[in-house]
């Protein structure tokens, strides 16, 4: 049996459980009771005996508090009771209608009576006074407390028929300057409290509803059951909570609730309500624990973690819910309400705004493209303001002083400008001139000339041709570059693609995008022609750039782990593939949208490696989804919508759906023949696939043609030598024509061959 001294602490920490709703007991009693079990389970037994005997008309309510009127309803003195709203620690809320002397819809909170100790009868007490002392359209209004006759205190209040405010946006798809609006109004009423020393200290979405009037939608603040007074009430009482374990609502909850000894102020008020704010903007809560996670994991990243930037937790559903595009979400936040909503969740409240009525302020700041508070205030910051905030005057001043200034400087700019571009156009001309001179006849002598040797004579001469700009050499080396990737002359490209990178970095500093763009090129090129570790340390060399100068939800940075996710795939290392894929994926859907093309990439691929793990039924589907994107944006004759409409093919091959398969492959190679050609990587690929597709259909000589078809037209060496030992082609050893076509390939790579 409990001693006294634990039977008051059982009693206290079953009172302040009672008053929280039924979702959040578990975590704080996780908190209260810490590892004493036995003081759990004796709480959780009292709780479960307090639920069992719950309802308006169990005998819990003792002395049965309400009466019945004429026609058999509930009621309490002049209030008819319609439905319960909910049910709390100290009683229940009850949809109630006014009777006399008005006739009107409130919302009645009638408190249990004898339960367990008068803690909960002072909270109620104290609430109820918290209500009487504010008058704001803002706050739920109180009219009037009173008792039954067994002296069960309730409480009449202003009935609240709206939404949650983030539920309320949402279902109005609010932009965000309107979700700031209201919320300013929200911050109102929070101030006005607190100039009557009331803090609520659980403010959260579900306690701020917004009804509309006249059309126009205003926030009303409900349940001050958690509230504290900053001063002591008439007569000498206190409106203070008991110390020793916190109060609030996870998620919502300042920092200091979760320490009993460094006490709550107005501030704390402001953390909860920079939480909705954050919430407002983004959709997500600042911290997005795992369900299961330990309270003191949960507690310990409240208190010595900085949560993310709201610009950076941006996704595509919450955007449509705040009627933008992704970017344009992420890059409203950016900036102005980054540092607001930061400096409003600051762990360290002395950072934080003071008061409700300073975040409102700042808000409005913004509003108004004013400099904030938050916000270190440049002067090229402040100017930019002060531009936003008066464009019409700065907009006609400029065109004046432009005029002005023009008449004065244009004669020179334009000279020196036409100088630098004439001298550009000279260098472009002449590098022309001599990269077509190959085709005058008395260069040719009467040969005739094709559009590669051009375009090889170009390659050789852009080193001297361009030298004297730097910046010019990179970038017609990495456009040539890019045009033999796309003929699959890859090794002319790798050439050229070392150059630009090496021009580039000395032009325009290593971190600059654009060599780091050749050099991403680079290593795709090197893994298409099978150097996969080298490839792979170029990527990730990259990346440790792009990560520390753009940020890891750049669409530079995104691509850089894409490429890598395909060079891991082409190394066996399907696992570290996938789950790299599938985190690009879900930044990329967030931020660039499903339909990007970057994110095709990423899905088409990601397609491709489930492929290979053997995720037969997670392939076909995804490959789907993305070849109906890709023909609608890229079109049916775009080399991404070929290659997933051939890796669908082989992932039909696998299923043994060979039907399907075929006629895929065969749409495929009819396609690559008349855009690609028939040297293309892509359209030997595809014959190669069509080749072993007919050997699992027992077709020797179908599959013997589309075999010859492939080798020798833009296979890599390694392919053609890995023929041989292919377990689908193994039926046609001893074959002829099959022995034919090894012999040719034995003939044209005898070096490979005998490393072999």
């Amino acid at each position: 049996m409990a001693n006294p001294e634990q039977w008051k602490k059982i009693k206290e920490i079953v009172g302040e459980a009672l008053e929280r709703e039924p979702r959040e007991r578990a975590f704080f009693l996780e908190e209260a009771c810490a590892q004493d079990e036995s003081l759990r389970a004796e709480v959780e037994s009292l709780l479960s005996a307090s639920e069992k005997s719950a309802g308006l008309s169990e005998p819990a309510f003792a002395g049965q508090p309400f009466d019945t009127d004429a026609h058999g309803f509930k009621s309490i003195g002049p209030y008819r009771l319609i439905r319960k709203l909910g049910e709390g620690g100290m009683g229940q809320v009850w949809l109630a209608e006014q009777t006399a002397p008005v006739r009107r819809q409130v919302a009645l909170k009638l408190i249990r009576a004898g339960v367990y100790d008068k803690a909960i009868l002072e909270r109620f007490q104290s609430e109820r006074q918290a209500l009487a002392m504010m008058d704001h359209p803002v706050i739920a209004k109180v009219f009037d407390p009173g008792s039954t006759a067994e002296g069960q205190p309730y409480l009449v209040m202003e009935y609240v028929p709206g939404p949650p405010i983030i539920e309320y946006c949402d279902q109005k798809k609010m932009k965000i300057r309107e979700r700031l609006g209201l919320f300013t109004q929200a911050c109102e009423g929070v101030q006005h409290a607190h100039q009557k020393a009331i803090i609520h200290r659980d403010l959260k979405p579900a306690n701020i509803l917004v009804v509309e009037i006249d059309g126009k939608p205003m926030p009303r603040i409900i349940d001050f059951g958690l509230a504290k007074a900053v001063t002591p009430s008439l007569e000498g009482q206190s409106l203070f909570t008991r110390s020793g374990s916190f109060l609030g609502t996870p998620g919502y909850m300042s920092p200091e609730q979760t320490d009993p000894g460094k006490g709550v102020d107005t501030r704390t008020d402001v953390y909860s309500l920079g939480v909705v704010l954050y919430v407002l903007l983004t959709g997500a809560l600042p911290f997005e624990g795992k369900p299961k996670r330990p309270l003191d994991e949960t507690l310990r990243q409240l208190r010595e973690e900085d949560p993310p930037r709201p610009s950076t937790k941006v996704s595509a559903e919450h955007a449509a819910e705040r009627s933008a595009e992704p970017m344009q979400l992420a890059s409203e936040l950016r900036g102005d309400l980054d540092w607001i909503t930061m400096k409003a969740i600051d762990r360290d409240r002395s950072r934080r705004y003071g008061s409700p009525a300073e975040l409102a302020a700042d808000i409005q700041h913004y509003l108004r493209n004013e400099p904030i508070l938050a916000r270190p205030a440049s002067k090229g910051y402040r100017l930019r303001k002060y531009v936003r905030r008066h464009r019409i005057i700065v907009t006609a001043s400029a065109v004046i002083a432009g005029l002005l200034i023009t008449s004065a400087l244009v004669q020179a700019v334009e000279l020196r400008r036409t100088t630098r571009e004439r001298n550009r156009a000279n260098r472009i001309t002449e590098f022309m001139t001599s990269m077509f001179k190959v085709s005058d006849p008395s260069e040719a002598r009467g040969t005739t000339i094709t559009a590669r040797e051009i375009l090889d004579k170009a390659s050789n001469d852009i080193q001297t041709g361009l030298a004297n700009d730097p910046q010019l050499q990179a970038q017609m080396m990495g456009t040539m570059a890019e045009v033999y990737i796309n003929l699959g002359l890859y090794s002319r490209a790798q050439s050229l693609l070392e150059r630009a990178v090496d021009i580039a970095s000395r032009d325009r500093g290593p971190t600059n995008r654009e060599p780091l763009r050749y050099s991403r090129s680079l290593a795709w090129v090197l893994k298409q022609e099978g150097h996969f570790a080298d490839s792979e340390k170029l990527l990730r060399r990259n990346l440790e750039i792009q990560r520390r100068a753009f940020g890891p939800a750049d669409p530079d940075t995104l691509n850089t782990m894409e490429h890598l996710s395909e060079t891991l795939v082409q190394e066996g290392r399907l696992d570290e593939s996938e789950s790299l894929a599938k985190q690009v994926l879900v930044i990329q859907r967030g931020v660039l949208g499903s339909d990007h093309r970057d994110t095709l990439t990423t899905m088409a691929n990601l397609g491709g490696t489930l492929l290979q793990e053997g995720k037969l039924d997670e392939a076909e589907r995804l490959l789907r989804e993305t070849l109906a994107r890709q023909r609608r944006i890229l079109g049916p004759e775009s080399l991404g919508t070929l290659s997933t409409t051939d890796n669908l093919a082989t992932t039909l091959t696998q299923m043994k759906r060979y039907d399907e398969a075929e006629q895929l492959f065969l749409a495929v190679v009819r396609t690559d023949l008349r855009v690609l050609g028939p040297d293309h990587p892509e359209t030997s690929l595809a014959n190669y696939n069509l080749a072993c597709l007919n050997a699992h259909l027992n077709r020797p000589e179908e599959t013997l043609d589309y075999l010859r078809a492939a080798v020798g037209h833009g296979m890599s060496a390694q392919q053609e030598l890995s023929i041989e030992s292919d377990p689908d082609l193994k039926s046609l050893l001893g074959n002829p024509r099959f022995d034919a076509i090894v012999a040719d390939i034995h003939r044209r790579h005898p070096t490979s061959q005998n490393a072999k």
